[in-house]
């Protein structure tokens, strides 16, 4: 058993006045002795999302937990477990699944970390062992740290389809680079919208061939009209849609009819006057829309398998990765969206 009794831990100060600190740098005792069926984590890298920073600022469109611990995503080591532990060892390498209640596709409730319960964001955690996976071995503890949400949440949204077909990614941020390379993997053809054209082309540029179809919304602000262009007016098969409702219509119009939205995010925020044409539309294009809230367990477990089989690597996703103690730094820098991809914190143990 680790003699590890207490964790470094940032918890956020609920303050959002522009200007002021989103977390505070804490100490804190651990919950020893552990339950019999619990494993303790020492925690190696934390992936930043863009819901951190969103909750971060008070924007969360869902009621959080007061001075919770952000952070979804984290990749660690066991060093020590309860007296029944028998799904996991010291020593396994692991990271948490990012909704506690979603453990197979039957499961019907719902606790995602850093709103309903505490994140990752500390030097050490504690799950139940049925709420961890193992990480594929080829990975460092950087690149594993972005798979439960960002990957999970990819993984799930581009279910359905199959090599040869089409796909229309929005936004250059961690979930949506994730879905590229699961989508360049997959042998789909892919289109992608993003505001910079700076953005798009350091994306095209980096995935070479076959060329990425790329859009800038802000310069084509009816890209949907672009996207069915592209397509010779069928439309993709499959969304993965970022923006909510100040884009959901528009990426319906765009979908084949028959095919998919994969709601993942609502980063253009609540604007229901966008959302008139909705009804109208989805009956239209008969478009089947399903809201992707992460994924289970066993999606989780699934996406660590594939990635294993593919020895898949994700260092040319990643953005940047700051030290632990620089918590708060990296958390502005995705609040004002400037990454290409996924943002770490390494906690440099």
């Amino acid at each position: 058993m680790a003699h590890v009794t207490f964790r470094q831990v940032f918890r956020r100060t609920d303050d959002h006045t522009p200007g002021t600190p989103k977390v505070k740098l804490v100490r804190e005792d651990l919950p020893l002795p552990l339950h019999p069926t619990a494993v303790l984590i020492k925690v190696h890298a934390v992936s930043l999302n863009y819901r951190d920073a969103n909750i971060a600022n008070g924007g969360n469109p869902w009621p959080v937990i007061p001075h919770g611990v952000p952070g979804n995503d984290a990749a660690g080591e066991i060093i020590a477990v309860g007296e029944r532990v028998s799904l996991v060892s010291i020593g396994d390498r692991v990271a948490p699944i990012t909704d506690t209640e979603f453990v197979s596709a039957r499961s019907t409730g719902r606790s995602w970390l850093a709103a309903n319960e505490d994140g990752t964001l500390a030097t050490h955690l504690v799950f139940d062992e049925k709420l961890v996976t193992k990480i594929p071995t080829h990975l460092d503890w950087v690149q594993a740290s972005i798979i439960p949400c960002a990957g999970t949440t990819a993984w799930s949204a581009l279910k359905g389809v199959s090599i040869g077909q089409t796909v229309l990614i929005q936004g250059t941020g961690g979930v949506a680079t994730f879905a590229l390379k699961l989508a360049r993997a997959s042998g789909l053809k892919i289109f992608l919208t993003s505001s910079s054209d700076e953005k798009l082309n350091k994306i095209k540029d980096q995935f070479g061939k076959p060329e990425i179809q790329t859009i800038n919304y802000r310069t084509q602000p009816d890209w949907h009209k672009e996207v069915l262009r592209l397509t010779n007016g069928i439309g993709v098969d499959l969304v993965v849609e970022n923006g909510g409702s100040s884009s959901l219509v528009q990426s319906m119009l765009c979908t084949r009819r028959g095919g998919t939205v994969s709601q993942v995010g609502y980063l253009g925020g609540p604007k229901p006057e966008q959302l008139k044409e909705f009804v109208s539309t989805v009956i239209d294009r008969r478009v089947n829309i399903r809201g992707i809230n992460g994924g289970s367990k066993h999606d989780q477990d699934d996406l660590m398998a594939a990635i294993s089989a593919t020895e898949m690597t994700f260092e040319d996703i990643i953005d940047s990765v700051w030290p632990f103690e620089k918590s708060e730094e990296a958390i502005e820098f995705v609040w004002q969206g400037k990454q290409i991809g996924k943002v770490i914190l390494n906690f440099g143990q």
